[in-house]
């Protein structure tokens, strides 16, 4: 579908949104921290990578957080179950946030407004879409019905449930030294300066140079074969609906290890 809705709809710039929240968590405590990132509709993986979490935090007393860092849907097959999923409660004796990742918020967009978003039709949309039961090439091609109705046809589908999580998803978790965000930020910019957009899109400078300022970030977005240990950053997109896994990064104790990477197994 790649070009196709340029074609047929062109390119308008998306409209300013509010910015997302960025919460403090400084002032808690957790004995242990799970984060994973880009789950991409990869629902059996994430499943999987919970079990391993929920495991591993039974014999770590105290609170524990779960921290997810964004890109939930698009690409993988059950975007939807990923989404209800997040609508339930989180597992016993944890905490959890939910990030905004890129895809999360083009798709929030799409539905608000689809003409100026209509470029999330080529993000691995359609698997999204599908996962509603709504086949948007078909509707776009063979009925020739506009991208409007098409957002009418997808809004009828999605439980309001979903859309109220879209909305509500913070864009940063600060805990004292730690910074979880989905891509990164521009280096040694003080955050109160970087937009919603460097968070959820940067990739370079920030890969190379890192954060350049005093915190670790943990990050997404930028798929890689292996967990990166980078310049005050750790990359745990292991591109789970591209062939890859779902890693899950631990941190307890002042130490950061790799718990697990749960395989999509739907492919």
């Amino acid at each position: 579908m790649t070009g196709l809705i340029d074609q047929l709809f062109g390119r308008r710039a998306g409209k300013f949104a509010e910015p997302r929240p960025r919460i403090d968590l400084t002032a808690e405590s957790y004995t242990a921290i799970y984060a994973l990132s880009d789950i991409h509709g990869c629902y059996d993986a994430l499943i999987e990578a919970e079990r391993h979490i929920v495991a591993d935090a039974c014999t770590i007393p105290g609170r524990k957080l779960l921290m997810f860092l964004g890109d939930y849907v698009d690409r993988g097959p059950r975007s939807s179950d990923v989404l209800q999923h997040l609508c339930e409660p989180p597992p016993a004796g944890f905490d959890r946030y939910i990030l905004c990742g890129n895809h999360d918020d083009v798709f929030l967009k799409f539905l608000e407004d689809p003409r100026a978003n209509a470029h999330w039709l080529e993000f691995g949309a359609l698997q999204t879409l599908a996962s509603y039961g709504v086949d948007a090439e078909y509707l776009l091609l063979q009925e020739g019905r506009s991208i409007e109705e098409l957002r009418e046809t997808v809004l009828r589908a999605i439980p309001s449930a979903h859309i109220d999580l879209l909305r509500s998803l913070p864009i940063a978790i600060i805990l004292g030294p730690l910074l979880f965000v989905h891509a990164g930020i521009r280096p040694a910019i003080p955050l109160d300066q970087q937009t919603d957009e460097d968070l959820i899109w940067i990739r370079d400078p920030f890969l190379s140079e890192g954060p350049q300022l005093p915190m670790l970030v943990v990050h997404g977005h930028t798929p890689v074969a292996q967990p990166v240990f980078g310049n005050h950053r750790i990359g745990i997109d292991t591109a789970a609906a591209m062939g890859g896994s779902l890693t899950v990064l631990k941190i307890a104790g002042g130490e950061y290890t790799i718990l697990t990477q749960a395989f999509e197994r739907s492919r």
